[in-house]
């Protein structure tokens, strides 16, 4: 199984997150903006996604909670910047819970043999808000988003 790698370079105001799937493309590309298949593997495992809104067009504002099993939710919004597609995906990201601090992300998807590498790009404002987002768990969420993904993907390719 293909496993989730993050870098984070010293000084430098960005994380990328690499991993390769075995699945077609457009499959993972439907995964990534078709919001009744993102909440099945977006984000850790312990934490329940809803959708407020998701508009995946060049301009289309994004919402979704997440919820913890005290009854905890953690808000998340952002926008779309150009048309999202199997080249693309470039969208900005905002935790409620840190107003105005807001990383710019660009996902793209490269297939090789019926299987996608998968490289997100997340450039930050600063080197202290790249930080701050590392240290509040997010390895955690991209691991388990990683794997939840990949089931996901393997259970669409078997129906």
């Amino acid at each position: 199984m293909s496993k989730t790698a993050i870098t984070a370079e010293p000084g430098i105001p960005m994380v990328i997150v690499t991993r390769e799937f075995d699945a077609p493309r457009d499959l993972v590309f439907r995964a990534h903006t078709d919001p009744d298949l993102l909440v099945q593997w977006l984000g850790p495992r312990d934490l329940t996604t809803t959708i407020d809104r998701y508009e995946a067009r060049n301009g289309g504002t994004w919402r979704y909670l997440q919820t913890d099993a005290e009854g905890n939710t953690y808000g998340f919004h952002g926008v779309f910047h150009g048309d999202p597609s199997p080249d693309g995906i470039v969208q900005t990201f905002e935790f409620e819970g840190a107003p105005g601090h807001v990383y710019l992300q660009t996902a793209t998807l490269a297939e090789r043999s019926g299987k996608t590498l998968l490289r997100t790009i997340s450039a930050f404002q600063s080197v202290g808000d790249r930080d701050a987002m590392v240290a509040s768990g997010m390895e955690r969420g991209v691991h388990d988003s990683g794997e939840r993904l990949a089931e996901l993907l393997a259970r669409l390719q078997a129906s």
